[in-house]
């Protein structure tokens, strides 16, 4: 007698399994086959086609009526199973009960809705079917539509593509940090959003969802937490998938994240198998579609009293979203151990990199190139020993020997009208016009179009544009590039920056052809300075890629504990601050306070654990961070000027006080320490600083590129000005002047002897570039200055400080 078998969901993957089973034995089981949705199976993986007008949904349609009419399918589509009774063994129908001798639960998984405020809003929807679909493509009917979409992986990219090729204006908010974290590393998810971007998708990674507005009941915007409203007419969440479980959990089924089955895909019920993403198999659920088909196979098999078991294997992904190639597979997280080889080739697009451990390939990611994907996927899942072929592994099976990645490439990929030398405007068409003409030497292009002739900086930017013009006839001179991952120089990565408008460190590593992912710890502190200096809006400050003493905003001491310098504006105080200085030092057993010469109090010796709770009390006390530790401003020594000396000629504690408020919490290429002393006594020593102020009777004389550390130098005389605002004013123009070109850790004497004091001058004399100079200095300060010491003594901030041991202890409570 033919056995009932009742399906719950008519999805890929138990499409998948019908199959197997009617090719195996067509007449074993009489089936009945339920889904909520009113229609059969399709293949759900094409609807961003049907999405963007690529394809219509009768061409994705994988199993028709025809199909289930000659399978003998009892179909009982747009209809939902509302309880399974293992008892009687029926299936309760919201139309009916249908007995089963077997019974397939393949209810798939929901689509995972952020609780957001507004979230039950008319025009939230998810991507998850036809209908969702459906809703994304009546919208290009409307008149300069805007959707948003939130989520970053695939699916959400998947609809902001098709929304966008429709004509509707489409934004996606990502919270991490770049796209397709799960299969993609930074690198190639830089390349993902480059692409994008390019087809007119705004992206906005790193971005919190706060609430959805609405009026009169619809959607009108998305509130991200740091207050910028994206309107929308449609807002679609693709952030992820639950497994469907309801129905098997009321039913009394074992139940964990998924459906629980065993090898043989039977579930705690003997007679009640599961399969596809509504599943859990040895503690884990599947998305992707090659597992769940490896389910299907398995499933039909057991029905049909074969031996079979399922095996996860390791899976690659291969991508295409948006016309991005994109593959991935294995593991391809850093780790210790682990070596990276890895090839870019910025020009076309490409991206390539292999994980290896010990002597075998673990993971790889590629982007732009992918035809050797399943070659690689082959060797991690091989465990196969690759150390005979690891000079040439990242070029893949077809590799005759030879060729390597062009160390050029970055500066060969600049267009005709990117500009080289910014002093004067010089493009890279301008230079290479110059080589056409004649010139064979740096003197030359120099004399013909002014590039390198100035500031100096873009010296060796020059150089690589007239190699590439000149090919082997010009001997490019010996360079220090930043460190071991790239062949460029300070100079040259400040002016790509710049020039190449790159705005993230995947968008150095990868446009800059960075021989490492993510670069070492010499070169991120560089790249992450010059990213916050260049682009203050659209970049945000890396703590990762900073020294240990400003991660923790206090500089560590030799027996490990830290010192803790409050700052005291222009060396001013009160009673109350010194007296919270004092309770905080009894407080916390601080073994050593000492007066600095920067004219404030250090409390040495704090352990690290108590830096947040010291930092809340002196923040009770008005007293913030002094940046003892910082590459920004470090102090303003003051005499006490003339309000009370009576030598004094001017109010220089006052200027003090007005230029450190001013200047604290700046990004700077290396520490910066400035003076102002009220007479030409000079007793805040003014002449020795990276930027000094001595006042005289007529007004203020500045000067700059002082020292008095390893190196002994006198400041060099900047301009003599005759009011308070004018000094105020240079003193500012000067440190963004140094900010912008000065190479990551030089002091400002180093950079002034690179490019010259006349430069300095002349590039600060024009009143509109100076003026300019300080409203870039003003917009970053926005961003920049605030207490660090605030923000780590919150709670949440606070929990890093605390001793390893203390952490194990907490997590174990």
């Amino acid at each position: 007698m033919t056995q009932k078998l009742v399906v719950i969901g008519a999805g890929m993957a138990s499409g998948r399994m019908l199959e197997h089973l009617f090719e195996s034995d067509p007449s074993a089981y009489e089936v009945t086959l339920f889904n909520a949705e009113p229609r059969g199976n399709y293949n759900r993986l094409m609807l961003s086609p049907v999405l963007s007008g690529e394809k219509t949904y009768a061409e994705i349609v994988t199993h028709d009526e025809d199909w289930y009419a000659a399978t003998g399918v009892a179909c009982r589509f747009g209809e939902r199973v509302v309880e399974i009774d293992r008892d009687r063994k029926v299936v309760v129908g919201e139309k009916g009960e249908v007995p089963y001798d077997k019974l397939v639960v393949a209810t798939g998984s929901d689509p995972f809705m952020i609780p957001l405020p507004g979230h039950d809003l008319e025009g939230v929807i998810p991507y998850r079917d036809l209908e969702d679909t459906e809703r994304m493509m009546g919208l290009s009917a409307k008149p300069d539509a805007k959707a948003v979409v939130i989520g970053g992986g695939l699916l959400g990219l998947e609809a902001a593509a098709g929304m966008a090729a429709r004509g509707v204006e489409v934004t996606v908010v990502h919270i991490m940090g770049h796209l397709m974290e799960r299969q993609l590393d930074e690198a190639a998810g830089y390349l993902l959003r480059r692409a994008l971007t390019d087809k007119g998708i705004k992206v906005m990674c790193s971005a919190n969802s706060k609430e959805i507005l609405g009026e009169n009941g619809q959607v009108k915007a998305l509130l991200l937490d740091d207050g910028t409203e994206l309107p929308c007419d449609l807002l679609v969440m693709a952030v992820g998938i639950r497994p469907s479980v309801a129905l098997a959990k009321s039913a009394g089924l074992a139940v964990g994240r998924g459906v629980h089955v065993d090898d043989q895909m039977v579930t705690s019920d003997p007679d009640v198998l599961a399969l596809g993403e509504c599943v859990e198999h040895n503690g884990a659920v599947f998305g992707l579609v090659a597992p769940l088909y490896d389910q299907a196979k398995v499933l039909a098999q057991t029905l049909l009293g074969q031996e079979a078991a399922f095996q996860p294997k390791e899976v690659a992904t291969k991508l295409k979203v948006t016309g991005c190639d994109l593959f991935s597979a294995g593991d391809f997280a850093e780790g210790e151990g682990r070596e990276d080889i890895v090839f870019r080739d910025p020009a076309r697009g490409v991206y390539k990199r292999l994980v290896l451990e010990g002597e075998r390939l673990i993971g790889a990611v590629m982007y732009g190139d992918t035809a050797d994907g399943a070659w690689f996927h082959g060797l991690i899942k091989d465990r196969e020993d690759v150390s005979e072929m690891r000079d040439t592994l990242i070029f893949g099976p077809a590799f005759q020997g030879g060729a390597q990645a062009d160390p050029m490439a970055a500066v060969a990929a600049l267009p005709a009208d990117a500009e080289i030398c910014g002093c004067n405007g010089v493009c890279k068409g301008r230079i290479v016009e110059a080589v056409e003409g004649g010139a064979t030497t740096i003197e030359d292009v120099r004399a013909v179009t002014k590039a390198s002739g100035s500031c100096g900086t873009c010296t060796g930017l020059v150089e690589q544009v007239m190699a590439l013009s000149l090919g082997d006839d010009f001997v490019m001179p010996t360079a220090k590039p930043v460190c071991g991952c790239t062949d460029l120089t300070h100079e040259d990565v400040r002016r790509l920056i710049k020039a190449r408008e790159l705005k993230s460190q995947p968008a150095v590593w990868q446009e800059l052809g960075w021989t490492t992912p993510n670069g070492c710890h010499v070169c991120r502190p560089a790249v992450n300075y010059y990213l916050l200096a260049d682009w203050p809006l659209e970049y945000q400050d890396d703590p990762q890629s900073r020294f240990v003493n400003e991660r923790n905003h206090a500089n560590i001491q030799k027996d490990g504990t830290y010192s803790v310098v409050p700052r005291m504006w222009g060396g001013l105080t009160n009673s109350r601050e010194l007296r919270a200085i004092a309770d905080a030092a009894d407080k916390y057993g601080v073994p050593t306070v000492k007066v600095t010469g920067g004219q404030r109090i250090d409390l040495l010796g704090v352990r690290k654990e108590d830096l947040p709770a010291m930092w809340a009390d002196l923040n009770e006390a008005g007293l913030v961070s002094g940046h003892a530790y910082s590459k920004g401003l470090r102090t303003v020594k003051t005499c006490v000027g003339r309000e009370h000396c009576r030598f004094g000629t001017q109010d220089s504690t006052g200027l003090g006080v007005k230029l450190e408020k001013r200047l604290w919490g700046s990004w700077t290429p290396h520490k910066v320490k400035l003076a102002v002393s009220g007479c030409p006594r000079n007793c805040a020593e003014a002449t020795c600083k990276d930027l000094g102020i001595v006042c005289v009777d007529s007004g203020f004389e500045i000067g700059v590129g002082g020292a008095a550390g390893m190196d002994l130098k006198e400041i060099q005389p900047l301009v003599k000005v005759a009011t308070e605002a004018e000094a105020e004013e240079w003193s500012v123009a000067f440190v963004q002047l140094y900010r912008e070109h000065a190479k990551y850790l030089d002091r400002p004497y180093k950079w002034i002897a690179k490019v010259g004091m006349d430069w300095v001058r002349a590039a600060l004399s024009d009143a509109d570039e100076r003026a300019a100079l300080v409203a870039r200095f003003d917009l970053s300060q926005t961003i920049y200055q605030k207490d660090p010491w605030a923000e780590r003594a919150e709670p949440a901030q606070a929990r890093r400080f605390q001793p390893l041991a203390d952490l194990t202890l907490e997590a174990a409570e």
